[in-house]
């Protein structure tokens, strides 16, 4: 099974620099997509909607303003919107499609880069979020989420990490957290089971050069539980061409529907 995850920074954006084309050639079984800034309305034409997939969207209250999205080539059994946080769900934060076997999940933490209030926003967002990863543990199924978590977990995931420790994205209380949910409740960081290489980003910023000087951070994620920790075979990002300033995470597992 192939898991996709990209933080598109607009479907229509992402279409245009052709993405939809690149996730026909994928033979993936679900594509997660973040930061969608469409309403479900908006997106009726062919190539949102690729020969083979189900596609499931949850907008935000704003126009052109994050919202999330699923596509699936297996009909899912249901599909839930938001966490039951205003944060979350007046904001398309948060999509899950539930299978028989299992459930994946395509989600977006808010950035705090743009300032004070921002970070604060994030802080509270991320409290929430650790409280539904809890609930996530005591169900009896597995999961995998997949989406933008905006924190590089350690210096390998982050370049001039030591310049950059006092910015949103790597602050210590951020690490902490994501810390704490991959030792202590033992979430698994899907990439780095498989791949331990350095230098391996999903985003960079959009100026000097940073994609190709490669000095960005890996700000998305596919998190399981524990339980499929050995499904994990392959996991790598997709660089060879430019859909966003995020570039899709890929993963396989060794599951079936």
């Amino acid at each position: 099974m192939r898991v996709i995850t990209f933080n598109c920074q607009g479907i229509k954006n992402a279409a245009e620099n052709g993405f939809f084309e690149w996730m026909a050639k994928q033979d993936a079984d679900v594509v997660c997509l973040q930061n969608i800034k469409a309403r479900e309305y908006q997106l009726d034409a062919e190539i949102y909607h690729p020969e083979g997939y189900e596609a499931y969207f949850f907008e935000a209250f704003d126009d052109d303003y994050s919202g999330v999205a699923i596509y699936t080539r297996h009909l899912p059994k249901a599909v839930m919107t938001g966490l039951g946080f205003e944060q979350c769900d007046t904001q398309g934060r948060f999509i899950q499609a539930d299978f028989d076997r299992f459930s994946v999940a395509s989600f977006s933490v808010p950035s705090g880069l743009s300032g004070e209030d921002a970070q604060l926003a994030k802080e509270q967002y991320l409290e929430n979020f650790a409280g539904h990863f809890d609930k996530t543990l005591r169900k009896r199924r597995e999961f995998i989420f997949a989406g933008t978590l905006n924190i590089a977990h350690k210096p390998v995931d982050l370049s001039n990490w030591y310049i950059n420790q006092t910015v949103s994205g790597f602050l210590p209380e951020e690490r902490e957290w994501a810390e704490e949910l991959f030792v202590e409740k033992g979430f698994v960081d899907a990439m780095r089971e498989c791949n331990k290489s350095e230098r391996q980003y999903t985003w960079w910023p959009d100026y000097n050069r940073a994609r190709e000087l490669n000095e960005g951070a890996r700000l998305d994620y596919q998190i399981t539980t524990a339980g499929l920790r050995k499904t994990i075979q392959n996991a790598g990002v997709y660089k060879a061409e430019r859909f966003s300033d995020h570039a899709p995470l890929i993963v396989d597992y060794d599951l079936d529907f």
